[in-house]
């Protein structure tokens, strides 16, 4: 199928040096309240890249939980092949794509383990049956049916039918802190805007690229 002719401009707007904010995760916090505050479908959803000890990257999309300072939070299943990956080479990447902004961000960093305090704080946040699910899943695994996984969890369910459902040692979140973000705005002609943070020395370098 020949889809080359798939394209168009991008005119939404543009973006300067100077529209820039210092710290390159508040200038994540500005575009990102930019875009939950339009129809985007879960603009928390980011594509995470990590790459196995013989050197071959695999991606999925996730979901960013929270972000601070220290750097940009999720979770997920600690035997997961993501988490075995991180655990071989924690060096990753986090990429938000928001089109109907015409908007990119792309996150390298390394990502580390958060505390088990942090991980249960937010586990105990979830809805009852997302907990449950946690305890349910051997997430990436070769499972025979989905039937074996839907009477798992209700086996799970009788289980925790009393009182509060416990966080799974198996399970936790992952801090991505972050060495290098840059900010991409599309463009018309194709000559987009795009800006490179890169740490140094505790201090942020912000440069131009080329598109």
């Amino acid at each position: 199928m020949d889809i080359s002719n798939f394209r168009r401009e991008y005119l939404r707007s543009g973006l300067e040096h100077a529209d820039l904010l210092q710290d390159p995760v508040a200038q994540f916090g500005l575009w990102f309240d930019q875009a939950r505050k339009t129809d985007i479908t879960d603009p928390n959803a980011m594509v995470l890249s990590t790459v196995s000890k013989e050197g071959a990257p695999s991606q999925r999309t996730v979901l960013l939980k929270y972000f601070d300072e220290k750097g940009f939070v999720f979770f997920t299943n600690k035997e997961s092949r993501k988490a075995y990956e991180i655990t071989e080479n924690n060096q990753v990447n986090i990429h938000f794509t928001w089109l109907e902004l015409e908007r990119q961000i792309s996150i390298a960093g390394i990502a580390k383990p958060i505390s088990v305090t942090e991980s249960a704080k937010y586990f105990m946040s979830r809805p009852r049956d997302s907990q449950i699910a946690a305890w349910v899943s051997d997430q990436s695994r070769a499972i025979s049916s989905r039937k074996l996984l839907l009477q798992k969890f209700s086996q799970m369910k009788k289980k925790f039918s009393d009182g509060e459902v416990p966080l799974p040692s198996f399970w936790g979140g992952y801090r991505v802190i972050p060495s290098s973000v840059e900010f991409w705005q599309g463009r018309e002609n194709r000559l987009h805007d795009r800006f490179l943070y890169t740490e140094s020395g505790g201090d942020w370098q912000v440069d131009r690229l080329a598109p």
